[in-house]
């Protein structure tokens, strides 16, 4: 039992499915590790793996600039279908679908089954580890070297090692080519698969050094006896034509010389454990309940302990799939050929919501990886504005393989050729990051401007009332109910478009004037027949509640567009929507975004039911990655990487100028302690507070502000001073 919260978890049992496996990861490699004693596995994946589909001929936007004017008149005119074929006639084609590489296969004699056995993560330092005495294997990767690292150990070991690219849903015809190399040392392996009627392929390479014992090859792997340890040092690269197997050999090779796994482990831990620590959870749970492993947790849904865990989870599998990339769908992992959503970055709320807690979490590893997708796509999104809509500036698409940023994922039901404010939603949390820091990245504010130019461009027709109409507009993936998909003046595209020109703006004083001149022109939103926030601002469209989308709300959560302490009629009428809307067909990025909006809406109440859904919904594996629906039907990242950013959402919200304390708090977290936080103005922040009402907080600021502090007692000003600590204490309830 412990006193403390579990930075990890465990299980008693081997994984029997690729999802239950634990997870690694350095943001490059990903590993699944089964734990089996006997027959173990650790399947390897890589942000770049994804599969070829032909030529690059239709991964280009549709040309359809000539014919926009024709259909923006035809929905001015009120053909509320008009855009339902403005096409290219293409036919839906997904983007390049994620897959895993191979499983590193280890098998060995059986053991002596009635001998305890344990499999666990440490989320402080990424390694996995499985036990059956007198049987261990430890696997981490490593950030430092971007490599994967197995150690196993035993007496008189015997081992049989392979690299198996057999996977469920591998496609027929991968060329398949094998290799194994005796070293002084041990051996060396190596798998190259090659893509169906294409040069690209990818390579993996294991380095095995072996302590005592005798080596030998057994194609296409090779035996291991009597040994008392075997080190793994495994890296996979993708490539076109050949790859020098030799010369990633000796690279391994290289790093293993000298270096131990404690040492390699240590190197590691600089970068990973000391991101990992930055923030902490303590919801004052029962050190019973603490010790439990996963699985039992997961069937114990009401308990603060569940929730803690989750929250260590969540951060640490967010760190772990974040580096040359963000997360994909499915983080960084999946055992299976044949992911769902291709396993792509759905541009138009998961990803946003999976790393929704980067700044406030103090993770700017994952805000890195998400800059870097941006920036390294913007030449696509450029090529995108041109094509679709015959302007300057960019457009952001709703899906991509992380590679190409072209937009050719679209049809009639899903128009994203459509959606216009991609770019604004995908740089808000590189805002967010340089506001956190005090920083203004150069690339950020470039960005921003060439976003502005787009509206420019775009924003070209006006109504009777003389504001510019936002036409066409998309609220993905919802449509009104009395319309087509694409229509008129969606509440998300009006929010993107005042805040893309403000922000611009304010980077850009030499256009300054212009660009809040036409933010200035744009139609306010509508509050509709029901009280609540309109899907679309244009009269005459009709709201469809019951939709698993919350575009309509940008304005509340991730912007500070609508909030309850300047606009409170607009707050009112965002809470009036968020009660109405349904879940459709519960995904669980649905849910959670919708706690999410609550917490800025300051309904606990709200909150804790969202939440609910998901905890009593069965959406957790053993691994404790997440699915997307309930009873944990298809692999998913959503749930587990977005948990974190509501939790801290329901204590501490920031803007740049202001702080609010406990602003949702549920009754199922009557005490607790948040360390570390970050606020937007520039402070760490730790928050007490414990079940008779009481809470403090001790703000370290790094910048000299002022901010307006909301609690339940009202509103104060707050002069902070850099390097000056600042204790507050105000009540709960």
């Amino acid at each position: 039992m412990t006193d403390r919260p579990v930075h990890g978890t465990w299980e008693p049992e081997p994984a029997a499915r690729w999802e239950d496996a634990f997870l690694s990861g350095n943001g490059h490699h990903g590993v699944l590790v089964y734990g089996d004693p006997d027959a173990d596995r650790v399947v390897v994946t890589h942000h770049t793996l994804v599969r070829p589909d032909g030529d690059d001929t239709h991964r280009r936007p549709p040309r359809l600039a000539a014919a926009l004017p024709a259909l923006k008149d035809r929905l001015l005119a009120g053909d509320t279908t008009a855009a339902e074929d403005f096409t290219d006639g293409r036919p839906l084609r997904w983007v390049r679908p994620f897959h895993p590489a191979f499983q590193l296969r280890l098998n060995r004699p059986p053991g002596d089954t009635r001998a305890p056995y344990r499999r666990s993560v440490d989320f402080t330092t990424g390694e996995t580890t499985a036990t059956r005495a007198p049987w261990t294997s430890r696997v981490f990767v490593s950030r430092a070297d971007d490599v994967i690292v197995q150690r196993v150990t035993a007496p008189h070991l015997t081992l049989d090692l392979s690299l198996d690219p057999r996977l469920p849903g591998a496609p027929a015809g991968l060329g398949i080519g094998h290799g194994a190399v005796l070293t002084p040392d041990g051996a060396q392996l190596s798998l190259r698969v090659r893509h169906p009627g294409s040069d690209l392929a990818y390579t993996g390479v294991t380095r095995v050094a072996v302590t005592g014992g005798t080596t030998k090859l057994v194609p296409p792997g090779l035996l291991v006896e009597g040994a008392t340890e075997v080190l793994l040092l495994t890296r996979v690269r993708r490539h076109t034509g050949e790859l020098d197997v030799a010369a990633e050999g000796r690279a391994l090779r290289d790093l293993a010389d000298g270096t131990s796994y404690d040492g390699l482990l240590a190197r590691h831990l600089a970068l990973h454990r000391t991101a990992y620590d930055r923030v902490t959870l303590d919801l004052a749970a029962d050190p019973a309940e603490r010790a439990l492993p996963g699985s039992a947790l997961l069937a114990r849904p009401g308990g603060p302990a569940l929730l803690e865990r989750l929250f260590a989870a969540g951060r640490y599998h967010l760190l772990s799939a974040s580096g040359l990339l963000p997360p994909r769908l499915t983080g960084l992992w999946t055992g299976d050929w044949n992911t769902a959503w291709s396993g792509a970055f759905t541009t138009n709320a998961n990803l946003n919501l999976q790393t929704a807690s980067a700044a406030s979490a103090a993770l700017p590893e994952v805000t890195e990886a998400h800059a870097a997708l941006v920036h390294g796509q913007l030449p696509d999104w450029r090529d995108n504005a041109r094509a679709i809509f015959g302007a300057r500036g960019v457009v952001a698409p709703s899906h991509t393989d992380g590679e190409s940023g072209h937009t050719y994922h679209f049809s009639r039901e899903y128009p994203l050729h459509l959606w216009t404010a991609g770019a604004d939603w995908l740089l808000k949390p590189l805002l967010d990051h340089d506001e956190t820091y005090g920083t203004h990245d150069p690339r950020t504010t470039a960005a921003l401007a060439e976003t502005a130019l787009f509206y420019e461009d775009f924003l070209d027709r006006t109504d009777a009332a003389g504001h510019v109409v936002v036409v066409p507009s998309y609220s993905p993936e919802n449509r009104p109910a009395n319309a087509g998909w694409g229509t008129i003046d969606a509440a998300m595209d009006l929010s993107a478009a005042r805040h893309a020109l403000l922000a611009a703006a304010d980077r850009h004083p030499e256009h300054a004037e212009r660009w809040r001149a036409l933010a200035d022109r744009l139609p306010p939103h509508r509050v509709n027949a029901d009280g609540a926030l309109a899907e679309w601002a244009r009269p005459g469209l009709a709201d469809t509640y019951d939709h698993r989308h919350l575009s309509h709300l940008y304005g509340v959560w991730p912007l500070d567009e609508i909030n309850p302490y300047d606009t409170p009629a607009l707050a009112e009428a965002a809470h009036r929507a968020l009660e109405l809307r349904g879940a459709e067909n519960d995904s669980a990025h649905g849910h959670l975004h919708h706690a999410l909006v609550a917490a800025r809406l300051r309904d606990g109440a709200r909150v804790a039911h969202a939440l609910g859904r998901v905890l009593d919904g069965d959406y957790f594996h053993a691994s404790l990655m997440s699915a997307h629906y309930p009873h944990r039907d298809v692999y998913n990242a959503d749930a587990a990487h977005a948990l974190p950013a509501v939790l801290i959402e329901m204590l501490v919200q920031s803007t740049p100028d202001r702080l609010v304390l406990l602003p949702a708090l549920p009754a199922s977290c009557p005490a607790g302690e948040l360390k570390g936080v970050r606020t937007r103005f520039g402070a760490e922040a730790d928050l007490t507070w414990t079940a008779d009402g009481d809470a403090t907080v001790v703000l370290r600021p790094a910048r000299t502000h002022r901010v307006e502090l909301r609690t339940l007692s009202g509103a104060e000003a707050l002069d902070l001073v850099a390097g000056e600590d600042r204790v507050i204490s105000v009540k709960t309830r």
